[in-house]
């Protein structure tokens, strides 16, 4: 089956993948006046008196946006905000599918953050919740930070949706070969949304007492590894991931970081790394090579070049790392606790769920499909739960 054929013929015979089914019927004059005039006036003098009774008389606790600029769509590029709408309401059918979320796409041609910031503090009334999607660095920083104190949580899914499944596979990749989180040298390429929300995760670990942060974390980009004082290519976003990583002041290219480093993640370009590279890696070495459709390495040869687990971001082959597992229960859990932002003990409080839904994790099982039962709702669960707890304390 040619796979970019069916889907393009499903999106024609479909005229997309969305639509609006109504809560309420509308047969006569009664429900008329019930669902419109006059009835609605008193559910909108109740908001009026009382705003947070959105949540109780509007699709608010249901609702949730996922805007995009279409500066990044997928693997593609920048491709505009007309198509990156295919992918804007596939990410409202998992939502739909994997935690009842109602998801509304909302693509917008400008690509200035000042724009989509403006855009998206002023639509967020409808909304339980904001996912911001396909937006490039540095600009998705930028966007992320100064949307955290609109009263609803807004997440980047590409960054942190990415760092919690990678976490999770960790997690249980270490018990696979015998290490621990506080001795791990984690080397990734990698130096955009993806890699900078890893590395932020990684070495924050001790916030509320889940995990260490890992021993050493060194970022590597286009450029070279990233340390303190290098001039080329570092906007601001880099300038800080340099002082709190690469702590020895490494300098050189990818293959200089991976010497004895335990674990390579991959989220840049395909076939960045080699079976020799990974030779130079410590014993039990983990690899997660996610760039798709090609990753970084293809999994074949990072074992033979001694690769103890090796995970990438393609569904044929094993230990899938995809954000899938995460996002869904990720803001169900955020909306239905009615947080107002995610925050870093939500996302460690997911990863713990996801690698809790692997009893037994193995060289090919180190993170669980997310076809399996219950795994949206643990998460979700999880989230809600670490949420009430810090609102509460």
């Amino acid at each position: 089956m040619d796979v970019y054929a069916e889907s393009l013929r499903l999106h024609e015979a479909n005229r997309g993948k969305l639509g609006v089914v109504s809560k309420v019927s509308i047969k006569d004059k009664n429900d008329l006046a019930l669902a419109y005039s006059p009835g609605v006036a008193e559910p909108c003098r109740a908001i009026a008196k009382n705003p947070g009774d959105v949540y109780k008389y509007t699709l608010k606790a249901n609702s949730i946006c996922v805007l995009s600029d279409g500066s990044k769509v997928l693997g593609l590029g920048r491709l505009g905000a007309d198509a990156a709408i295919p992918v804007m309401e596939g990410k409202c059918v998992l939502f739909k599918a994997f935690a009842g979320l109602d998801g509304w796409p909302i693509c917008v041609r400008s690509q200035e953050p000042g724009d989509i910031i403006m855009i998206a503090k002023n639509i967020a009334p409808v909304f339980g919740a904001i996912n911001l999607e396909d937006i490039t660095a540095p600009g998705c920083f930028e966007v992320e930070d100064a949307l955290q104190d609109i009263g609803i949580p807004v997440m980047h899914d590409d960054q942190h949706g990415t760092a919690i499944v990678i976490l999770a596979a960790l997690m249980n990749s270490v018990k696979v070969v015998g290490k621990t989180f506080s001795e791990l040298s984690v080397v990734i390429s990698g130096a955009g949304a993806a890699g900078v929300a890893v590395a932020n995760l990684l070495q924050c670990l001790g916030q509320g007492n889940l995990c260490v942060p890992v021993k050493d974390v060194i970022v590597c980009d286009t450029s070279g590894l990233i340390f303190d004082g290098r001039e080329e290519n570092m906007e601001p976003y880099k300038v800080a991931l340099a002082k709190r990583t690469n702590k020895r002041k490494l300098k050189g290219a990818l293959a200089d970081a991976l010497k004895g480093a335990d674990v390579f993640i991959g989220v840049s370009a395909p076939n960045v790394l080699t079976a020799s590279m990974v030779r130079t890696m410590a014993k039990g070495a983990i690899v997660f090579a996610l760039a798709n459709p090609t990753p970084e390495i293809m999994p074949d040869e990072a074992k033979a070049g001694g690769a103890a687990v090796v995970a990438t971001g393609r569904s044929d082959f094993p230990n899938q790392v995809n954000n899938v597992l995460a996002f869904p229960g990720v803001f169900r859990g955020a909306i239905d606790a009615k947080a107002k932002r995610i925050t870093n003990e939500m996302k460690f409080a997911a990863a713990l769920a996801l690698s809790g839904c692997v009893k037994n994790p193995s060289v090919d099982c180190v993170i669980p499909s997310p076809f399996e039962s219950g795994v949206h709702k643990r998460v979700a669960d999880a989230v809600r739960q670490a949420a009430e707890k810090s609102s509460s304390g």
